[in-house]
């Protein structure tokens, strides 16, 4: 994968199959110390010690396939960008993945599309309360679709003229891109 839009979305798609109920996304740009900083968090069911200690490896995986190559390719995108990842998780208490590069390492991978991405997990996933957060010096977007949920009323948030509604505010509040 190219684009860190979709490692994220490869990364909320397994807190979904960990039965997460709420995804939290933070994309932070530091313009003085020249890094960008992806957090997912989710509330999930949490990886044991042995399941952790594994999680990189691209012949493990937890999904009935014969490779887990998400996870490791991220990982190496970050360190050949002058970064790291690093993944929190326990059994019940949700996992923590955050994931770093130098923003002006010609490594970097582009960041996507993250309206897209967004898009994908509410459509396919409309029960998920999804929070998504942009911070960089000019200030923070702030997307929760429990907000939006309380706006639709009775609409369903997947129904097509409410992702069209959330495609365009998407495409026009998101700066990474």
């Amino acid at each position: 994968m190219e684009d860190l839009s979709l490692h994220i979305l490869d990364i909320a798609e397994n807190s979904v199959r960990a039965r997460a109920k709420r995804i939290e996304i933070t994309i932070t740009r530091d313009a003085a110390g020249d890094l960008l900083t992806v957090e997912v968090k989710d509330d999930g069911s949490g990886m044991d010690q042995e399941t952790l200690a594994r999680v990189r490896d691209p012949f493990f995986t937890t999904k009935g396939k014969k490779t887990g190559l998400g996870i490791p390719f991220l990982a190496q995108a970050a360190e050949q960008a002058g970064g790291a990842l690093t993944i929190d998780s326990a059994p019940g208490t949700g996992t923590r993945m955050s994931v770093t590069f130098k923003w002006s390492h010609v490594d970097r991978p582009v960041i996507g599309s993250m309206a897209d991405t967004l898009l994908t997990l509410i459509a396919g996933h409309p029960d998920l309360d999804v929070l998504y957060e942009e911070r960089d010096d000019g200030g923070v977007f702030r997307f929760d679709t429990r907000e939006i949920k309380k706006d639709l009323e009775e609409v369903p948030i997947n129904a097509p003229e409410a992702l069209d509604a959330i495609r365009a505010m998407l495409k026009e509040q998101i700066k990474f891109e």
